[in-house]
């Protein structure tokens, strides 16, 4: 099996584990792969809306856990979640996949911003189970909406680790520059959370510890970069982009999306946020020039160009070869 595979779950239990955010435990309905601390999933809702959540339960569990923050503002997925009572229904996932992978360190500092904690929960028990020196820092809007601090404050107790919980309307925001400036020497350093708390961790980084490897994960797009149509309509010329599965051929015109060209042969391609940060449109690249624009690859990633986003990707050469 690989990150591409779909699997069909049962949603068993749904619970709120702090104002606004759901769990939900998905049972397999044969056994799910494993997977490793930083994974998500693709959940497909009965909608048709496709969107990726976190895993945050334990690897060793054989259901998946993801955690879903309401939000009025959001593009719909987490509304059905909410309000359309899953528990009982079968619904189709794809991976799990794994974009924000836990490196080995002598130790780790983990700042959480709201459901930014998902991801980082596993990971705090992996340090756990590892016997590896950890951290949390954890802050949200009120102290109410900041999920699983009872689950976070037994992991701590029971391992060389330990929470700090901040809410916004008493303590403010977190004390990024503080937390860096005492991160121990060696410690590695994940962030998850709203995109002007990983703007600000990433400068605190840069200005306070700049040899600290910092790690982020992004759930929305972050603002200060520019759209897909600042970023491509006025440089990218036309080009072809081959399906390596059936050898179609479909022309890209300059400007234009890959992801829509591929559409017009392959109406089934999925994707989610097409704005280049959930990684659903991600395909390989077998020949080919890709220009990258997505926020999810690293540098190297990017100079290997073995895989690229679609949604917002380009090409430098005449003609792109994917695997799909």
């Amino acid at each position: 099996m690989n990150g591409d595979d779909t699997h069909e779950v049962l949603v068993a239990q749904a619970r709120y584990e702090a104002a606004g955010v759901l769990s939900l435990r998905l049972r397999g309905d044969s056994p799910l792969p494993a997977w490793t601390a930083g994974a998500h999933v693709d959940l497909m809702l009965p909608s048709g809306l496709v969107r990726q959540y976190s895993l945050c339960g334990d690897t060793d569990d054989p259901e998946y856990t993801v955690a879903v923050l309401h939000e009025a503002d959001g593009r719909g997925g987490s509304a059905e979640i909410h309000t359309s009572g899953l528990v009982g229904k079968h619904l189709q996932i794809r991976g799990p996949r794994n974009r924000f992978i836990l490196e080995p360190a002598v130790s780790y500092v983990f700042v959480a911003g709201g459901i930014g904690i998902t991801p980082l929960l596993a990971m705090v028990r992996h340090a756990v189970d590892d016997g590896t020196p950890w951290e949390l820092h954890f802050g949200g809007r009120r102290a109410d909406t900041l999920a699983f601090t009872g689950e976070l404050q037994r992991l701590a107790t029971v391992s060389d680790g330990a929470v700090s919980l901040h809410s916004d309307d008493v303590d403010g925001p977190l004390p990024l520059a503080d937390i860096l400036a005492a991160a121990p020497a060696g410690a590695a350093v994940y962030g998850c959370g709203p995109p002007g708390m990983l703007a600000a961790l990433g400068d605190a980084a840069a200005l306070t510890r700049p040899e600290l490897p910092v790690r982020f994960e992004r759930f929305v797009t972050d603002p200060s970069l520019s759209s897909v149509a600042d970023t491509v309509s006025d440089t990218d010329g036309a080009f072809e982009v081959e399906l390596a599965s059936t050898g179609e051929t479909v022309p890209v015109a300059a400007g234009g999306s890959i992801l829509d060209a591929v559409r017009t042969v392959r109406p089934d391609i999925m994707s989610s946020c097409e704005e280049g940060f959930c990684g659903t449109c991600e395909a390989k690249v077998l020949k080919g020039t890709p220009v990258h624009r997505d926020t999810i690859l690293t540098e190297r990633e990017r100079a290997r160009g073995a895989s690229m986003m679609i949604c917002v990707g380009s090409c430098s050469s005449p003609r792109l070869v994917l695997d799909l």
